[in-house]
């Protein structure tokens, strides 16, 4: 059962809410970003995580994709935990743990987060 949902993640995108433009960032939407994530801002810290897994306005960049969504999922983001079981899953900047994977998607669930229920 575990490889059917994981074959499932090789092909999920990571996505933002419609409110969050499709554009890429500007240089200076990005060091925004970057300073008020270095303050603690979960949601800038989410957005900066998907601007380096997608490449957009940054160079793409897994293991920084990582380090950003995982400060935002320790805060209770479900974005942010639901984007770390994804790349936790296809062992995207950081090695292939399912178990992992899984306790992120729980955690995104448990607060309603469709994707990962």
């Amino acid at each position: 059962m575990k490889a059917g949902i994981f074959c499932l993640l090789a092909a999920a995108t990571f996505s933002l809410p419609s409110a969050q433009a499709a554009e890429a960032p500007t240089p200076k939407e990005i060091a925004e970003r970057r300073s008020k994530a270095e303050k603690g801002d979960a949601v800038a810290q989410f957005l900066l995580g998907y601007n380096y897994v997608s490449g957009q306005g940054v160079p793409k960049d897994d293991a920084e994709a990582v380090k950003w969504f995982r400060k935002a999922a320790d805060q209770g983001d479900a974005g942010a935990q639901d984007s770390l079981g994804r790349l936790y899953g296809n062992g995207q900047g950081v090695p292939k743990d399912e178990t992992e994977a899984v306790k992120w998607f729980r955690k995104a669930a448990e607060q309603g987060y469709s994707s990962a229920q």
